[in-house]
């Protein structure tokens, strides 16, 4: 197969004519002589992708750091502390932990807050307040993070304080069940009620159906993919009309290859107990059934390899039955040597530039699928399954590999081919441009605050409408009084 160019190579290389791993820190004996064959391959790797970052940023554009939203259309009203026609924006969701539908209620909020609107988020907290804090957002503590009927009644009245204490214009929903509680306060107090459909939400059933639709209740809806629109049209009958699609974004910021460095390198790979020179493949996700780590293990073994590592990505959450069962299926097929399961991990950026291969072999859709699009930004090879959004996010033969879900032997194909590929500098770097100019063509985290300030603003224009069609209809009762 060849010379795999190594990222750890790099980042534990020292520096010409010092003896300190490159970042700091003085390198081990061993690690000096497991780096010395590298740097020139790895560094010519890094200097290639941030070159393709610079290509796939359009001309003219500054930094993402230095661009703000874009301005909003003037609107009807003027939330408390908001200049005028900027909306008073309250997004809803259980908690702020640090999931797809909390990052992007942070992105938004921080882009809101730039454009000179006022941004609340109500939750039970979280991980991500200080950052929502920092972008000058406002919280508010309420116990969303329930399912109970009594609980989903209280939280009305709670969220009807919250609109009235701060004028709130629109009332974003991003959870199913702190959604119910939004629209009968938002239904209440006159604000605008938006939802943003995160999830496939399986249905087992007419109640857990009716559950759900709440997320297709709002004046507007937001469909993170094409695939989440067509689902929504399909089970409700919803009006396309009313549908806005906003993929969600990727924060080029975090998932940039050059700004991954050396230190965290070192970190993950000694954590991960990564040989040096050995092909690797990643399959992030938590554990659990549909997001296909027995897929990819049944693949290994097809694969007959056993020069290279897998390492599997996530928490189980507590489901220790289903990680039981992956680590003896795992012996059965003797890939001890070859599959480990390593947990969550915090640092992704990183994790993603000591793979070779990065897989997404989900047997159900994904209503859009963060790893396939993170894995691009990084000029990742990317093998994903052939449904949901990875349709709309992997260019099949350009930007990645798409295969039938749950069908291992075309998986073990689609590594191989990878895996062939990996070693071939040219080829790759050629498909590590396509991939990250993909990416940043349509799914940057800028381009997704900008939509969904944009559905801000239209329903402001909505609201404008409507209060002026209700001065008329008072103006025609009072002409018709007096006649």
């Amino acid at each position: 197969m060849g010379d795999r160019p190594s990222i750890l190579w790099y980042a534990m290389a020292p520096p010409p004519g010092r003896g300190k791993v490159a970042g700091g820190g003085e390198a081990a004996e061993s690690e000096d002589v497991m780096a010395g064959s590298r740097m020139a391959r790895v560094t010519d790797d890094l200097k290639s992708q941030s070159s393709i970052v610079r290509r796939a940023t359009p001309a003219g554009r500054p930094p993402a750091s230095t661009r703000g939203a874009a301005p909003l259309a003037e609107g009807a009203r003027v939330g408390q502390g908001a200049p005028a026609g900027r909306p008073v924006v309250l997004q809803v969701l259980p908690a702020l932990g640090v999931g797809g539908a909390e990052r992007g209620a942070v992105d938004v909020a921080a882009a809101l807050v730039k454009a000179g609107g006022v941004a609340i988020v109500a939750s039970a907290g979280g991980a991500l307040e200080r950052e929502l804090a920092r972008a000058g957002a406002i919280h508010v503590n309420l116990p969303l993070a329930t399912k109970s009927p009594l609980a989903i009644r209280a939280n009305i009245a709670r969220l009807v304080s919250v609109i009235e204490r701060y004028d709130v214009d629109i009332v974003h929903a991003r959870s199913r069940a702190p959604a119910w509680s939004a629209r009968a306060a938002a239904r209440r107090t006159g604000a605008k009620f938006v939802t943003t459909y995160h999830g496939t939400y399986n249905e087992h059933g007419p109640l857990k159906r009716a559950y759900n639709s709440i997320m297709a209740q709002g004046d507007l809806v937001i469909a993170i993919s094409q695939h989440i629109a067509d689902l929504i049209v399909a089970r409700y009958g919803t009006d396309p009309a009313r549908i806005r699609l906003i993929h969600r974004g990727v924060d080029f910021e975090i998932f940039d290859p050059a700004r991954v460095t050396p230190p965290r390198l070192i970190q993950l790979a000694q954590a991960w107990r990564l040989a040096d020179g050995v092909p690797v493949v990643m399959l992030p996700g938590r554990l659990t059934r549909w997001k296909g780590q027995r897929v990819l293990i049944e693949a290994l073994a097809k694969l007959g390899r056993g020069d290279l590592r897998c390492v599997l990505v996530g928490s189980d959450q507590g489901r220790t039955g289903y990680r039981r069962a992956l680590e003896r299926r795992i012996a059965a097929l003797k890939l001890g040597s070859v599959v480990q399961l390593v947990g969550h991990c915090a640092d992704m950026p990183a994790a993603y530039m000591l793979s070779d291969v990065v897989v997404s072999a989900s047997t159900d859709p994904e209503a859009f699928g963060r790893v396939a699009v993170e894995a691009q930004a990084m000029g990742r090879l990317v093998i994903a399954t052939d449904h949901g959004g990875a349709r709309e996010t992997v260019v099949a033969g350009e930007t990645g590999w798409l295969v039938p879900p749950g069908d291992a032997d075309a998986l073990a194909k689609a590594l191989q081919e990878a895996l062939e590929l990996a070693v071939d500098l040219g080829k790759r770097a050629q498909m590590a441009a396509r991939a990250i100019q993909n990416v940043r063509a349509h799914f940057s985290k800028e381009a997704m605050c900008a939509a969904t300030l944009a559905v801000y603003a239209e329903l402001m224009a909505a609201r404008d409408g409507d209060a002026r069609a209700s001065v008329a209809r008072a103006r025609a009762e009072k002409a018709a009084e007096r006649a």
